[in-house]
Parts: structure tokens; sequence; C-alpha cells
């Protein structure tokens, strides 16, 4: 299978982007994302598998994950992207194209009471942001 940048940008790519105002094609599979992620054990799929989708284009996989709602929007991914990208940015993105397409967003009140006592604060903050 080969990928070039005029298969890959296809109308959900250049959406995110746009809404983003980052660039995910950029983005090389590093892994620093999500290795600094303070909450990537909650995610279902780590930072750098969501940006994954987002680049090919994989929209339903994309807006299906539960790790854009987990984002807890600390920015530590882009501190640490080599690219400069802000994945933030991106899951925010994310975030908007699900609502609007009437996806269902993470109920905070269904999460077992062990992982809200591991979660950090900021995690609490961005997540009452996400829902107002």
């Amino acid at each position: 299978m080969r990928l070039s940048r005029d298969e890959v940008a296809r109308a959900f790519v250049q959406r995110i982007e746009e809404l983003s105002e980052e660039r995910v094609l950029t983005c090389y599979q590093c892994g620093k994302c999500s290795a600094g992620c303070p909450m990537v054990e909650f995610m279902d799929r780590p930072p750098h598998q969501v940006i994954r989708l987002v680049q090919l284009g994989q929209e339903q996989a994309a807006l299906a994950a539960e790790a854009p709602w987990y984002c807890a929007a600390c920015h530590s991914c882009a501190s640490r992207c080599p690219r400069g990208t802000d994945l933030s940015r991106v899951m925010e993105a994310l975030r908007s194209v699900a609502l609007r397409a009437g996806r269902p967003r993470l109920d905070w009140n269904k999460l077992p009471p062990e992982v809200l006592a591991r979660l950090p604060q900021q995690a609490f903050v961005s997540g009452a942001r996400k829902l107002t």
C-alpha cells in the first residue's frame, strides 16, 4: 500500500487541521507525546495513535476514541514534540467534530471511583471545561 500526501489529505484531515491550526501530517510518530502524557494510562489509545488515525483519514475510529476526552490539555505533548505539534489542540478539534456529529462524550459520572481517585486535578478542570 502506498500513501501519498494527496491521498491522505482528505476532507477529515483538512477539517482537523483547520480547526486545530496544527499540521497533523508533519507528525512522524516518535511517540514522545504519549511518553510524556500524564493521562495516557486512562486513554483507550495513546495520543500518537490518535494522531495516526487522523493522518490516515480514519474518521470513524478517531471520533470513536475516548482519548480526546481524557486529554487534560496540559501541553506536555507540545513541549516534547520535535515537530512542534500541539496535540492538545488536535484533541480539542476532535472533540468539537465529535460533538457536532452528535457522538456521545465521555460521561465522567460513570467512571469507577478508583479511577477518579487517581486522576490529576487538571483532568477534572479540563473535563469540566469540555462539558460546558
